[in-house]
């Protein structure tokens, strides 16, 4: 149950076992669908960029071998997004669904990345808001594992309203780890435009 902020009635959250993790879903900027097999290529052109995995913990994914291992990952994962630029379906990057472990309530979304042309905050807040205002249809919070050296994916959450956890009893969100840090938005939280 979860209390909506603007009228204050409680409302029902079906669990995350119920949220289909690869809806189609877009705006006038951009379409996010399910990632397939066939997006490889296409997907590698943007990946092979250096700069986008400069900060992140994973930064040699820009080569090959470490890319080919994480696009299978994220198949396997039943999560996975490729995010379509409008008009023209250009690939301009990929994001995921993954239920958050011991939370029916949560559900996390990362391993996005964008080409550099779109950086920029647009892009990364359209694609954030569609996947969130879908999530919070089933769910209450929304969950980032950020590594704890990639200012520039914490910086790009905060500015779409994630937070720190550092609420006890949220405890069971956080992910224990030395390198990442764990970001929230909660559904009674979310307005944003």
């Amino acid at each position: 149950m979860a209390k909506n902020s603007q009228t204050g009635e409680t409302i029902y959250v079906p669990p995350a076992g119920l949220m289909n993790l690869q809806p189609i879903l877009e705006d006038d900027l951009i379409v996010l669908r399910p990632l397939a097999n066939n997006d490889f290529e296409a997907l590698y052109q943007v990946a092979k960029d250096p700069l986008i995995w400069e900060q992140h913990p994973s930064s040699d994914r820009y080569k090959k071998e470490v890319y080919t291992a994480f696009f299978a990952e994220s198949i396997e994962s039943k999560g996975a997004f490729i995010v379509l630029q409008k008009p023209g379906n250009k690939v301009i990057g990929s994001t995921r669904f993954k239920k958050v472990k011991n939370a029916e309530d949560a559900i996390e979304i990362g391993w996005s990345f964008l080409s550099r042309d779109t950086w920029g905050g647009t892009y990364n807040k359209a694609m954030k808001k569609l996947m969130i205002d879908y999530a919070f249809q089933y769910v209450e919070h929304i969950i980032f594992y950020i590594g704890a050296q990639n200012i520039r994916s914490q910086k790009a959450v905060q500015r779409i309203g994630g937070k720190q956890i550092t609420n006890p009893d949220l405890k069971h969100l956080v992910k224990e780890s030395d390198t990442d840090l764990t970001f929230r938005i909660g559904k009674e939280d979310w307005n944003f435009q």
